[in-house]
């Protein structure tokens, strides 16, 4: 088996879709409407065939709940990997991302933070293996 897809719930998928492309950096892989619903998906710039990550409407009461709550306890919905974490931190910064977490050394890893600025915390994570 393979991930192909899955979901970050959003309160606003056009702002998503500006902070997901320009400042962290990835690629929009489908933008299909039909009536008020709305699939979108993006996918790593890099590995643009990969798995996709659907930008999903916070629309019902369960996702809004869930997303609020991890908000609110500072968990992040989504992990991202990088080969430069401090690299990254500054491009993004320099686009305009909050950081919840400067890089930070962790047993392991070195990892960030950063606000979505639509309901969710993305950690990004530099693996030492």
């Amino acid at each position: 088996m393979k991930i192909k897809l899955t979901s970050v719930y959003v309160d606003d998928q056009d702002k998503a879709l500006r902070f997901y492309t320009e400042v962290l950096g990835l690629a929009k892989k489908t933008d299909v409407s039909q009536g008020q619903y709305r699939w979108l998906t993006v996918a790593s710039a890099e590995d643009p065939d990969g798995p996709q990550l659907q930008l999903a409407l916070d629309d019902n009461p369960a996702a809004k709940a869930y997303q609020q709550a991890m908000f609110s306890q500072g968990q992040p919905t989504l992990m991202l990997h990088t080969d430069d974490v401090r690299r990254d931190h500054e491009r993004m910064k320099t686009a305009g991302a909050e950081f919840a977490m400067p890089p930070t050394d962790v047993t392991g890893a070195t990892i960030a933070q950063v606000n979505d600025g639509c309901g969710n915390l993305v950690q990004i994570i530099q693996p030492a293996w």
